[in-house]
């Protein structure tokens, strides 16, 4: 007959975290929220992938692009841009996030000294740089003639048919560094010459790359930026157990720092296919993480299978109707606590460690840190990233409330058929049933603002606790079950709350 589990599988909100001892020295500013995103040997090195916050954005068309990604990775954390679409523009997000911040910024804004104050304009239009360097054929590699920026014309005064050569700084005037500056001399050259960009050119004076400002500033701005060691922020990608062996290489061609093979379901022979593949064909160098499956024997099969971190959760998510429709899951955080005590044995066993990623299940803030102190290593979350303006989804009115577009990678209007099919044959526009909702989510404003609250949550329920880091959490942490009574009694009650009614002034005229 069938397994039956003793327990009931519960959900994060059944849970609250018991304060524990607090040192002098316990401060949230004190606070290090760094975590392994990839598998690791603790005796014998570091990992190479860390995140600077545990906190990723889901693989899902309504919330991870490049727009996101560059966003999240400025704050710490890290996209994975969603693969059900075409691979050549999966590629070309990725390569974005890539160039965007690359300190040695390949420059995509070029001229040629034949082309027009109107041609400045459009691209300038187009692209939003206004910093534009002139080569002698207009191409990015061409030889350096000059640079136009936004001080050379004035739109409304500069006749639109005056020619770029006309209007731009000439090379002799401009202050360029050699090939073999190091990002740090070529920082200390814009700050020495108070210079806004500094082109960076080879012995034959062709242009190669172009440092900013900009970057410079943004950086000491946001000291947990997410960085490879090229200075430029790092992106992962989603793929699926059908079309990899075309899609792996290009993504990582355009740069994607990491691999995450998205499905409904990852305990199956299909994951296990797919990685071993991108291990045999790529090597072990390349990062592959796998899921999503919720209790100890899926946690096994896919760190045997040489997943690089593991997805925990299946139907927890906001808009997924999974266990709805097929009465498959479990409760989050009844999965978390299993497969992170199974990933400690591993570790015991093996002297491997492969963190675990929790996806779904997150309705407040403080899951999130339940999550942490539960085992996970990191969330991955999508409605929390779906609110903000970084988002790919439209702002909208509904009722009076501005909204934003968000839909499930199992709904009718992904139609991310490769996710459920059995075969990569059937037909891309057809849905046997769908496993999530298209749906709104509340407008929340700035992805930086919000996450900035969310951590600083984070790290004083840490200090409750007594810990500075991730991992003395997971160990010092206290946590008790609590009865549906205890949920209320955790809320404001018994009080009629200001911003609920209309007939209280709060301010009088003398």
């Amino acid at each position: 007959m069938a397994y039956f589990y003793d327990d009931a599988a519960r959900t994060f909100n059944e849970y609250l975290l018991v304060p524990g001892y607090s040192s002098s020295e316990c401060v949230p500013s004190a606070v290090d929220l760094t975590t392994p995103l990839v598998r690791y040997r603790p005796a014998d090195s570091l990992p190479s992938l860390t995140l600077n916050i545990p906190l990723v954005s889901a693989i899902m068309q309504a919330v991870s692009d490049d727009g996101m990604a560059i966003a999240l990775a400025r704050e710490g954390g890290m996209s994975f841009i969603y693969g059900s679409q075409p691979i050549e523009d999966e590629a070309t997000m990725i390569a974005r996030v890539k160039d965007y911040k690359a300190g040695f910024v390949l420059s995509d804004s070029n001229l040629s000294p034949d082309d027009t104050v109107a041609t400045v304009m459009e691209l300038k239009e187009r692209s939003g740089h206004s910093t534009m360097p002139v080569t002698h054929d207009g191409s990015p590699h061409g030889r350096l003639l000059g640079i136009v920026t936004s001080r050379d014309y004035r739109p409304t005064r500069t006749p639109v048919e005056t020619l770029v050569r006309d209007i731009m700084t000439p090379r002799h005037k401009l202050f360029v560094a050699p090939a073999q500056t190091t990002l740090s001399e070529a920082n200390d050259i814009i700050w020495d010459k108070k210079l806004n960009a500094l082109p960076v050119v080879d012995d034959q004076d062709r242009l190669m790359y172009v440092v900013f400002r900009k970057d410079y500033d943004s950086h000491k701005l946001n000291p947990l930026e997410n960085l490879d060691d090229h200075k430029r922020y790092r992106v992962g990608a989603g793929i699926n157990t059908h079309d990899y062996a075309e899609r792996v290489g290009p993504l990582l061609a355009a740069g994607a720092d990491v691999l995450c093979i998205d499905s409904s379901e990852g305990f199956t022979e299909w994951m296990q296919k797919t990685i071993k593949w991108i291990k045999d064909n790529y090597g072990p160098e390349v990062k592959v993480g796998a899921g999503n499956i919720v209790d100890r024997d899926g946690f096994r099969f896919l760190a045997d299978a040489g997943a690089d971190f593991v997805k925990v959760g299946i139907g927890g998510g906001s808009i997924c109707i999974t266990r709805e429709q097929k009465g498959i899951g479990r409760g989050q955080a009844t999965s978390v606590i299993e497969v992170a005590d199974e990933r400690n044995r591993y570790l015991a066993e093996t002297g491997i460690y492969v963190p675990i990623c929790s996806d779904g299940g997150i309705v407040y803030d403080h899951h999130m840190t339940l999550a942490l102190a539960m085992g996970a290593d990191f969330m991955m979350l999508g409605r929390y990233f779906a609110r903000f303006d970084e988002s790919p989804t439209s702002k909208v009115n509904i009722n009076g409330n501005f909204m934003k577009e968000y839909w499930a990678e199992g709904s009718a209007r992904a139609r991310n058929w490769q996710r459920y099919q059995a075969s990569a044959s059937a037909s891309a526009s057809y849905l046997a049933f769908e496993e999530g909702v298209d749906s709104y989510v509340p407008y929340a404003g700035a992805l930086k603002d919000n996450v900035a609250l969310t951590l600083a949550k984070i790290r004083s329920t840490m200090c409750n606790c007594g810990a500075l880091t991730i991992t003395d959490f997971q160990k010092l942490a206290k946590i008790t079950l609590i009865s549906s009574t205890s949920i209320v009694e955790g809320g404001a009650h018994d009080v009629l709350l200001k911003d609920q009614t209309t007939s209280v002034t709060t301010s009088f005229r003398l």
